[in-house]
């Protein structure tokens, strides 16, 4: 599996790059541990991590938020280990989860309830 981890390869950005192109929002991030692309989790609207380890392969990712050093085997549907990446190794400790500021609706719970998450 040496492969699906690039250590070197910073994360995309400090939020789900996907949820940005489409001006959502996430309940909590997760990084490609092969490219760094930033995606939301499965208990978010858009399921945008496992979407894309489905899309391209890349089946490793590491929890995006701050004080959690976590691996997910996409895969494996497994927990998982691996090296230290790239800084940062989190979002911004001040952007709100869920996030981003600004683009959360008030009745974000109700929605996730609505979608079964």
């Amino acid at each position: 599996m040496p492969d699906a981890v690039d250590v070197t390869v910073p994360p995309s950005g400090p939020g789900c790059a996907d949820c940005d192109d489409l001006d959502g929002w996430w309940l909590h991030l997760r990084r490609c541990a092969a490219c760094g692309r930033i995606g939301c989790c499965d208990s978010s609207l858009g399921q945008h991590a496992s979407a894309h380890a489905r899309e391209t392969g890349h089946r490793l990712v590491q929890s995006f938020e701050p004080g959690e050093d976590w691996w997910w085997d996409y895969e494996a549907a497994a927990w998982a280990d691996g090296p230290e990446l790239a800084p940062p190794t989190s979002r911004p400790d001040d952007q709100p989860v869920p996030g981003p500021a600004g683009r959360v609706p008030e009745d974000w719970r109700s929605a996730l309830r609505a979608a079964g998450r």
